[in-house]
């Protein structure tokens, strides 16, 4: 069962704009594993980490270094989860988190699903007629 849904567009001009105004944004912003992918990479992960926080509904125990954007063996984008923010995804039932993630035309895009498992038939607490 779908739970939440987020999308974020980041232009990439505007971020490296960001990026050399406030250089401590790395740090804030990305994990040490994150921090030496190119910008435009990173333009993608800071749009990947707020597509998340959408999917989630709020940014209520979520933390920026929590979130890292990493590629399973096939390639395909994912997030590992730590900490508080971890807990918070498991409070809330999320057993599955989906990322799509794209660069072109000076712009960086993401998208999450964020999914729980449905519930048993009869486990609903209700009575079927």
């Amino acid at each position: 069962m779908i739970v939440g849904i987020g999308v974020d567009l980041v232009d990439l001009a505007r971020f490296e704009r960001a990026v050399d105004r406030t250089p401590g944004l790395r740090d804030r912003l990305f994990a040490p594993s994150e921090q030496d992918k190119p910008l435009r990479s990173l333009a993608g992960r800071f749009a990947a980490k707020e597509a998340l926080i959408k999917a989630l509904g709020s940014s209520d125990g979520v933390h920026w270094l929590e979130i890292i954007v990493t590629n399973d063996p096939q390639g395909d984008p994912r997030f590992e989860l730590s900490g508080e923010t971890a807990a918070v995804v498991a409070a809330r039932g999320i057993t599955s988190l989906h990322l799509s993630m794209s660069h072109d035309a000076g712009a960086a895009i993401a998208f999450v699903l964020a999914e729980r498992a449905e519930a048993p038939l009869g486990d609903a607490g209700t009575d079927a007629a």
